[in-house]
């Protein structure tokens, strides 16, 4: 029997709708659950979700959210076995790439229910110390935080339906904020099933969590401007959800989290045989073939000096060679299939457009498939372009494949390189691979401006780094310029978001009487 994801607001599941999208194996094209289409009444459940959701949730104290934080996390571990055959079955990833996404998710509720518990019982969040207002010092002012007294709608990209989720849903029902989730409806039933067993559990308020799996229509049109709108996806999407009434009209905050051309820097020291060569070489590697290079923070820019351009192509290319492509389910394949055909037929005609301007090294569109169709199969396996002069390319520093493919790019000087890497007009996360500390901080404080995070790799962290692609709770997660411009995650930085800031003045006894507050 076929699995209907029905949508769950005003605190109840809403019935089958008659229009009906097919989720499908992107391996083998078997359908495997269906969504529906718009979703009903979605001004009534949005007004539930505030005033029910929100209302139980501010209720509580920090370290109480925390808690509750803890008992998903332990409704999720219950059930991952489910979890991980519906990420092979519905996404194409291998137990592994699974992983990433459900194991992600995992840690991120756990992270995020300890660091919740140090708050404790405190309803308030300070920030800063009083300062006084008046010549007898008793008049002054303490700036708070105070939640957000409407919902956040997260509307996620579909390369993450497990952590996509939770790395979100978290820190805002930390802050208590009640939460509304639309999953991109291709690989929704991950995202579908983990609410339904939480929803089950009861260990949420009524209201605090919501899901619509089925058409984006209307939903922007009841936010509020108390809401907050965080998004995930192309920067087309991006810019309509900015121009929306909501946002220019109503205020509503909004975090955007769009495309970005990542690069990865090899040092000028950085020589073959050396343990940075090979380490970049490695993570290389490794960020093409995660997900099938499905990770918004995998590596497209892949720079490094002209005089290794040959070494690294040649080394990159023996490692690629033993990656084998096609079922997830069989045991001998390392890396699965892309969501769906229709991404399938967006990276080849990416590939065609970076080839315009690059060398195809390391082609992989027409590679042999493991126990897969190629006529079915959204398979691709990894390809490596080439551009030895990265000054005079255009395209290879604008244009995302999102896929395993990866463009190398030769640079003349250190200085050449950073400028480059800057072309990526903001990313999300760039790297850094030498063993010469001094140029690594260096280089890292000049990207540090157009980049969320900055990975420096030298050898002594060679084994202990946690990856140029992983998102790690502990660190923000957004970029500016063309990534957005968001910013989410870095421990309790990500509270921010949900929270308001506003000033109390009064007697410095009246803000004795506020109690402790907790501090960000």
């Amino acid at each position: 029997m076929s699995v209907f994801l029905r949508n769950y607001l005003g605190g109840q599941w809403q019935p089958e709708s008659r229009t009906a999208h097919a989720l499908v194996n992107p391996v083998s094209g078997e359908a495997l659950a269906f969504a529906g289409g718009p979703a009903e009444n979605l001004a009534a459940a949005y007004e539930f979700a505030r005033n029910a959701g929100g209302s139980a949730l501010r209720a509580m104290s920090y370290g109480q959210r925390a808690a509750i934080l803890a008992d998903v996390m332990k409704v999720l571990q219950a059930n991952r076995d489910t979890y991980y055959d519906i990420s092979i079955a519905n996404s194409g990833t291998t137990k592994a790439d699974s992983a990433v996404d459900i194991e992600g998710a995992l840690y991120t509720l756990g992270y995020y229910a300890k660091l919740g518990a140090t708050l404790g019982d405190v309803h308030t969040l300070g920030d800063g110390t009083s300062t006084v207002l008046s010549k007898d010092g008793l008049f002054q002012s303490q700036h708070v935080y105070a939640p957000v007294r409407g919902l956040a709608l997260f509307i996620n990209a579909f390369n993450f339906p497990a952590w996509g989720l939770w790395e979100k849903a978290a820190p805002a029902l930390l802050s208590g904020v009640p939460v509304v989730i639309k999953p991109a409806t291709v690989t929704a039933w991950l995202t579908h099933r983990m609410v339904e067993d939480v929803v089950n559990a009861g260990v949420l308020p009524p209201g605090a969590l919501s899901i619509v799996c089925g058409s984006s229509a209307g939903l922007l049109d009841p936010l509020q401007p108390f809401d907050v709108l965080s998004f995930t996806g192309s920067a087309d999407t991006a810019a309509k959800i900015r121009s929306h009434d909501a946002v220019t009209r109503h205020s509503v905050r909004v975090n955007i989290e769009a495309d970005s051309v990542n690069s990865a820097l090899l040092g000028p020291d950085a020589v073959p045989g050396s343990e940075a060569f090979d380490l970049y070489v490695k993570e290389l590697v490794r960020e093409m073939t995660t997900k099938s290079g499905q990770r918004c923070t995998a590596i497209r820019r892949a720079l490094v000096p002209a005089a290794q351009f040959d070494a690294v192509a040649e080394a990159v290319a023996a490692k690629l060679s033993g990656i084998t492509v096609g079922n997830p389910r069989n045991d001998t394949v390392r890396m699965g299939s892309l969501v769906s055909r229709e991404q399938y037929d967006a990276v080849h005609t990416g590939i065609e457009k970076l080839a315009g301007e690059a060398q195809l090294l390391v082609d992989g569109r027409n590679s042999a498939l493991v126990d897969a169709d190629p006529a079915l199969a959204a398979c691709v396996a990894p390809t490596l372009l080439g551009l030895r002069d990265g000054a005079s390319g255009t395209t290879v520093h604008e244009h995302e494949v999102f896929g395993p493919v990866s463009t190398l790019i030769g640079y003349r000087d250190a200085d050449e390189a950073v400028a480059l890497a800057h072309r990526g007009q903001g990313s999300l996360v760039a790297s850094i691979f030498s063993a010469d500390h001094a140029w690594l901080a260096r280089a890292g404080a000049e990207l540090a401006g157009s980049h969320g995070r900055v990975n420096l790799v030298s050898p002594d962290v060679g084994k202990t780094q946690t990856g140029h692609g992983n998102v790690m709770p502990q660190s923000i997660h957004g970029g500016p310029g063309r990534a957005g411009g968001g910013e989410e995650l870095g421990g309790l930085r990500s509270l921010g978001f949900y929270h308001r800031r506003s000033a109390l003045q009064a007697s410095a006894t009246t803000l004795d009487a506020l109690g402790p507050l907790g501090s960000l």
